[in-house]
């Protein structure tokens, strides 16, 4: 998952492949709290692992649950048949709809001393009609901030069930969804009705919750989208074990991305057009726009159709989250999508509405909006901008926006906090970053250049993470096939050259951080010895262990970008670099800096051997007759003789900056 502030996406030119999608948020948090409610456990494959889930799993622990984790399996001991904590308790919710609605409502029939606390947005999303639909029953809840609002109170009922409990379903099909899950608790002696005022939205989600209570051993009568009754004698039973669809939400972005991009098309695991999901109905909007649609019992393909894309006005009651994402697919239709019935969008994570809105206009968009409906018109070429998305700590809002990089004009696009997706979808950049395509010139680096010691690896490496790019540090590449060579039982001679060089074609070496990988195996100790480094220039002089090291090097210009270091960076392997930094730092104070690093290590040495050392590697390094160490002609000059790493790490990310063309 990216945990920078912001994510800068290049443009992207298609994409084609495959994508495994995380299981659903709406499926996970219901089973998770209906196998709480049942007697014995419960083992739950393919749960979704994301900040929402976790919210949940952690209430439930709190409750007294037996929660076992493994992976993305989870066994659930339940609370069923046994006695509920009477201590007081606090549950911290987060921004975790899916876990506050319906467990507040159980709570609420069970009865303790609990509090139920979240993130500020979470106290700004409406609560009050599954609160007076609780109390109508007969459940003791207090307001403890604004009313209407969270924070509550939950106390012991005085439950009364004997007339129908009202609550209004245009506001949010979770209070339903909360009421339906919670109600089986208190009808053992007799049967529950439950009255919908006004129009049910989101009715797909009922569906989803009515699928799963039925699985877990309760039939709820439906008469219409009106009534609902829970019969007498209602009881949880486990079912032993159950499965988590993936999440069709998700999936969204995919179908799109398979509509706008070009290739060879997009191929979805985890989830097919038969599904409990209501969302998965985005597939036929997506099909209405022009996306080319096949699909099997647990899969979906899709490829571009009609281009541009065709302006559509729907009624997206049924697809309320999933909607979304045709905001930002109507950028690429020939003439304006109007989406309608979205009131439920100003009572999410943020106002999606006015969020979507104004990020398109960022984008150069003409937007208009109303109290349940917006319309977006297309962006034609020559008129998209560079925008910085703000993402109102709303997944969806940077999951959509980040197709806005498929633009026909080629301009960037930034995802401010991009970690955002962890409520739903972790690694969902990592995902739309394995399928989707850029020119190569297109795919920033940043080239940081210098003599030994300098501090270029720490400084590279920095400000790699700072960004989420990818990082190369070069001369670990040549002590690293070096090590290999040796290890594949060849010499480091001119005899073996050509065995060298084939190896290091497809040398399977990746940099974390301060760790090098050589496969599954940490060489970070073993490459930084003296001997390491006299092996490394063996085959350094090699000429075709240098062309395929050159070839190597060139295959870490990954997307989103990358950040590499070395000697020759910035004049050799990426000299069309937009951003080339060559550090510096005077031989004294390179030779103290290596002789704590030494002495830290246990490793004897002096400040004037060392510096007299340092001084005559830069004489090498500087007249060799291959890629001698020099700053290239477009290089920043960065003497950090007296900067901290946290100054030299500023003063490249503000030069990177003043390249950027986000307002």
């Amino acid at each position: 998952m990216f945990s920078t502030a912001f994510l800068d996406l290049p443009a992207l030119q298609g994409a084609s492949g495959t994508v495994t999608l995380p299981g659903s948020k709406s499926i996970s948090n219901r089973v998770l709290l209906l196998s709480a409610l049942c007697q014995g456990t419960t083992v739950v494959h393919d749960l979704l692992d994301s900040d929402d889930t976790r919210v949940m799993l952690a209430a439930l622990r709190q409750l007294g649950c037996g929660v076992d984790v493994q992976g993305t399996t989870v066994t659930i001991t339940g609370l069923g048949g046994r006695t509920w904590p009477t201590e007081a308790i606090e549950f911290f919710m987060g921004n975790a709809g899916t876990a506050m609605r319906p467990l507040t409502a159980a709570l609420a029939v069970q009865g303790g001393d609990f509090t139920l606390k979240g993130v500020p947005r979470m106290h700004e999303r409406p609560i009050g009609d599954l609160v007076d639909a609780l109390r109508e029953l007969g459940c003791a809840i207090d307001y403890l901030g604004n009313e209407g609002y969270p924070p509550l109170h939950i106390g012991n009922p005085a439950l009364q069930l004997d007339k129908p409990i009202p609550v209004r379903g245009d506001v949010s099909s979770q209070f339903l969804t909360a009421l339906l899950m919670a109600l089986p608790l208190a009808a053992q002696n007799r049967a529950i009705t439950i009255e919908v005022v006004g129009e049910l939205i989101s009715k797909p989600y009922i569906e989803i919750t009515l699928n799963l209570l039925a699985r877990y051993g309760i039939a709820i009568e439906r008469q219409g989208w009106e009534r609902f009754v829970i019969p007498a004698g209602s009881r949880y039973q486990s079912p032993g074990t159950i499965h988590v669809e993936a999440d069709a939400s998700s999936a969204s972005y995919f179908i799109a991305l398979g509509a706008i991009a070009e290739g060879d098309g997009i191929r979805i695991q985890g989830v097919g057009a038969d599904s409990i999901q209501g969302d998965i109905r985005f597939m036929d909007a997506a099909a209405q726009m022009g996306a080319k649609i096949t699909s099997g019992p647990n899969w979906l393909e899709i490829k571009r159709g009609a281009w541009p894309l065709k302006g559509i006005t729907l009624d997206c009651n049924h697809i309320p989250d999933a909607a979304m994402t045709l905001a930002v697919m109507a950028l690429y239709a020939d003439g304006p999508t109007t989406l309608r019935n979205i009131a439920s969008w100003r009572v999410k994570e943020t106002d999606r509405i006015v969020a979507m809105a104004t990020e398109c206009r960022k984008l150069g968009a003409t937007v208009e909006e109303g109290p349940d409906w917006i319309t977006v018109y297309p962006l034609p070429s020559k008129e998209w901008k560079a925008a910085s998305i703000h993402t109102y700590d709303d997944h969806r809002v940077a999951m959509c926006f980040s197709l806005a990089a498929f633009n026909a004009d080629q301009v960037p696009v930034r995802i401010e906090d991009p970690k955002c997706v962890a409520k739903t979808f972790p690694d969902y950049f990592e995902a739309l970053f394995s399928v989707a395509h850029a020119n190569a010139q297109d795919i920033p680096v940043i080239c940081i250049d210098g003599p030994t010691a300098s501090g270029k690896g720490t400084l590279a490496s920095r400000v790699a993470q700072a960004l989420g790019y990818h990082y190369l540090d070069s001369g670990a590449l040549y002590r690293v096939t070096a090590y290999a060579a040796l290890k594949a039982g060849l010499s480091l001679e001119a005899n073996d050259e050509a065995r060298i060089s084939d190896l290091a074609r497809t040398l399977p070496v990746r940099f974390e951080g301060d760790t090098v990988w050589l496969g599954n195996e940490d060489v970070s100790d073993a490459i930084r010895t003296e001997q390491a480094g006299m092996n490394a220039s063996k085959v350094s002089v090699l000429p075709a262990v240098r062309t395929a090291l050159v070839a190597l090097q060139h295959s870490f210009q990954r997307l989103p970008g990358l950040l590499a270091d070395g000697r020759d960076m910035g004049t050799v392997i990426f000299p069309d670099a937009p951003l080339k930094v060559f550090l510096t730092a005077s031989a004294a104070q390179r030779a103290e800096r290596r002789h704590k690093q030494l002495i830290s290590k246990g490793i004897s040495t002096t400040l004037d051997s060392l510096r007299a050392d340092l001084e005559a590697r830069d004489a090498r390094d500087s007249s060799r007759s291959v890629a001698p160490l020099k700053a290239a002609q477009d290089a920043f000059q960065l003497d950090n003789s007296s900067l901290s790493i946290e100054a030299s790490v500023d003063q490249v990310l503000t030069w990177w900056q003043a390249k950027q063309p986000f307002l």
